[in-house]
C-alpha cells in the first residue's frame, strides 16, 4: 500500500496497521466483518449526533497528515511482540499508548468507545510520529517505527478471544513417530500456544465514585466479574504479564489517620504490614480491592508463572504537552481539575468547594495530584522492570521474594500533598482568569489529607514524578484552547452574586481568610 503523506484519508475496515484516519469532511463507513483476522473490528462506525464535535464517536474533526515515518503497510511479523493495552484510548490509557510507543513498543488498543472518542487513536499516532521525526532530526533515527493496532470492542465480548488468536503463534505439532496420544491430546495440544502479546495493561473498568453507588452491579459486573474472565482467557493463550489499573481509594478510611500511605497498608497476604482494609465506601472501591485480592490469591496459586503489578493511582490531572490529547469523556467529569476547567471555560458557572474547616495550611482539603504523563511513564516503568534475583539461600526468604515477584503493588502520586485552593489558583493563573466558587459543607465520606507514599516506586521501579501542578494545569489550559473550548471571559457583576460565593484568580479578588493550622 502506498501512503501519500500530502493526503487525508478516512477510517475503513482494513487492517489495523493500514487504518487511515479519518477526514473531518467525509462520512465514515465500515463493512462488517466476523473474520478478526488482521482486521480491525468494527471501527469506527457512525452513530447518532449526541458526542462533540463531528456528531459521531469519532468526536471532534482531526486534521491529520501522515508524516513520512508513517509505519509501513503489511501484516505483523510473527517476531512482532506487542503490549495490549485495553482501554487504550481513555485518559490515563492513551497517554500511556502513547508512551509506550515513544519507547519502541507495539501497541494493541482495545476500546468500546463508551466514554471516549475513535479519533484520539490519530492524535496517538501523530503524536508518536512527531516524536520520532524529531529523533531523525536530531541524528538518532529509529530502525524499526513501532506499531499502534486499534480494535473496537468490549474486552469482556466474545470477540476479544478472536482478538488473542489472531496474535497467537500456534505450536509446533510434535512430529515423533514413537510419541503415543491419549483420545483427548492431539499433536496441538501436546505444547501451549504462546504469544506475540508480551504484557497486559488493563484500564478497562468503570470509575466514578457516585455512579457505582446508584448503580453498584454494573460496577461489579465489569469491574470484578470480567477481570475474572479475562484472566482465564489471558492463561489459555499463556499471556502472564499484567498490570492492573487500580486506585487508592483501596485505603478507605487509613486516609483518615492524615499520613502518606504506604502499600503495606493493605496487603492480601501475610507479610510485613496489614492484611486487612476498612472504610470502604462505594462499589468501585470495593471493585478495585477485590480485583486486587483476586490478583493476589492467582499470584499465590502459580507464583512462578504469573507477574502481576498493581499501580494505584491517587489523582491524576494534566495532559500532554502538546495539547493534542487529554481527557475528553462522554460522561459528566467529577474530578476537580476537569471541573475547574469547565468553569473556566464557560461550561459551569461556578466550582462548589466541599469544607473550608480543614485542619490544613487554607482550610480545604489536601490531595495528590500527579501528571497524567508521569503516570503513564510508571506504566512503562513496571513493564520494563524485572525484579531481582533473590540473595538469600533460606527457603522461607526466598518463598516470600518468589511471591513478591509474582505479585507487587505500587503507589504512583506525586508523595506531597496539594489543597483544593492551590488547584483552583494554578488553573487560574494558566487560564488567565478568575474561578468563581461557591463555598459549601463538607461531604460525607471526605478526609482532609490523602497522600501517597511514592518511596517504594522509586526504589523498585526507579520511577518518581517529574511534573508540576503548574505544568499540569498549563498543559490542561492549552489542551482546551487547542480545541476551541474556551469560552470568551464574562464580566462578573458582583453585586449579583450570592453571598456564599467568592471570585478567587490571579488578580486576587475576595480571597478568602486562610484557616490557621495547629501543629
Amino acid at each position: 500500500m502506498n501512503i501519500n503523506t500530502q493526503h487525508q484519508y478516512r477510517v475503513t475496515d482494513l487492517r489495523p496497521e493500514d487504518q487511515v484516519p479519518p477526514s473531518p469532511s467525509s462520512s465514515t463507513t465500515t463493512t462488517s466483518s466476523s473474520d478478526l483476522h488482521h482486521s480491525s473490528d468494527n471501527l469506527e462506525e457512525e452513530s447518532p449526533g449526541t458526542t462533540p464535535g463531528a456528531g459521531s464517536e469519532n468526536g471532534d474533526p482531526f486534521s491529520y497528515q501522515l508524516p513520512a515515518v508513517f509505519p509501513s503497510a503489511g501484516l505483523c511479523d510473527q517476531e512482532d511482540k506487542f503490549i495490549l493495552v485495553t482501554g487504550g484510548l481513555g485518559y490515563i490509557g492513551s497517554h500511556t499508548t502513547l508512551e509506550l510507543l515513544k519507547q519502541g513498543y507495539n501497541v494493541i488498543a482495545v476500546d468500546n468507545l463508551s466514554n471516549c472518542f475513535a479519533s484520539t487513536r490519530w492524535r496517538i499516532q501523530h503524536l508518536a510520529n512527531q516524536h520520532f521525526q524529531a529523533l531523525a532530526e536530531e541524528g538518532r533515527p529509529v530502525k524499526k517505527m513501532p506499531k499502534l493496532h486499534f480494535h473496537k470492542m468490549d474486552y469482556q465480548s466474545n470477540s476479544m478471544r478472536l482478538l488473542l488468536e489472531q496474535y497467537s503463534i500456534p505450536p509446533s505439532p510434535t512430529h515423533d513417530s514413537e510419541l503415543t496420544l491419549t483420545e483427548e491430546e492431539t499433536p496441538e495440544t501436546t505444547e501451549k500456544r504462546q504469544s506475540q502479546i508480551s504484557g497486559v495493561i488493563h484500564f478497562a473498568a468503570y470509575k466514578s465514585v457516585g455512579e457505582s453507588i446508584t448503580n453498584p452491579l454494573a460496577y461489579y459486573d465489569n469491574n470484578v466479574c470480567g477481570l475474572v474472565g479475562f484472566i482465564r482467557l489471558l492463561d489459555e493463550f499463556n499471556i502472564h504479564n499484567f498490570i492492573f489499573s487500580s486506585s487508592a481509594t483501596i485505603y478507605g478510611s487509613k486516609a483518615n489517620a492524615e499520613k502518606p500511605l504506604r502499600e503495606d497498608q493493605v496487603l492480601h497476604f501475610e507479610g510485613d504490614g496489614e492484611q486487612s482494609v476498612e472504610g470502604l465506601t462505594c462499589a468501585y472501591a470495593r471493585s478495585k480491592y477485590f480485583s486486587e485480592a483476586i490478583l493476589a490469591d492467582l499470584a499465590v496459586s502459580a507464583p512462578s508463572k504469573w507477574r502481576i503489578t498493581c499501580l494505584r493511582y491517587f489523582n491524576p490531572v494534566g495532559c500532554d504537552p502538546s495539547g493534542l490529547l487529554g481527557e475528553s469523556p462522554r460522561n459528566t467529569p467529577t474530578n476537580l481539575f476537569p471541573v475547574v476547567a469547565q468553569v473556566l471555560s464557560g461550561k459551569k458557572d461556578k466550582l462548589s468547594v466541599f469544607g473550608t474547616d480543614w485542619p490544613t495550611r487554607d482550610g480545604t482539603a489536601i490531595r495528590d495530584y500527579v501528571h497524567v504523563v508521569d503516570i503513564a511513564r510508571g506504566h512503562v516503568a513496571a513493564l520494563a522492570a524485572t525484579p531481582a534475583a533473590s540473595s538469600s539461600s533460606s527457603p522461607l526468604r526466598s518463598e516470600k521474594e518468589e511471591l513478591a515477584k509474582a505479585f507487587r503493588t505500587y503507589n504512583l502520586g506525586s508523595g506531597t500533598g496539594t489543597s483544593v485552593m492551590e488547584i483552583v489558583e494554578s488553573l487560574s493563573k494558566a487560564a488567565d482568569r478568575p474561578v468563581p466558587i461557591e463555598w459549601t459543607g463538607r461531604r460525607n465520606g471526605d478526609v482532609g489529607f490523602c497522600v501517597a507514599s511514592t518511596a517504594r516506586a522509586e526504589k523498585e521501579l526507579g520511577w518518581f514524578p517529574r511534573e508540576t501542578i503548574a505544568q499540569s494545569a498549563r498543559d490542561l489550559w492549552n489542551y482546551i484552547t487547542n480545541r476551541g473550548q474556551a469560552q470568551p471571559q464574562a464580566t462578573t457583576n458582583k453585586k449579583e452574586m450570592d453571598v456564599k460565593t467568592n471570585v478567587v484568580g490571579v488578580y486576587g479578588a475576595e480571597q478568602r481568610q486562610a484557616v490557621p493550622i495547629t501543629v
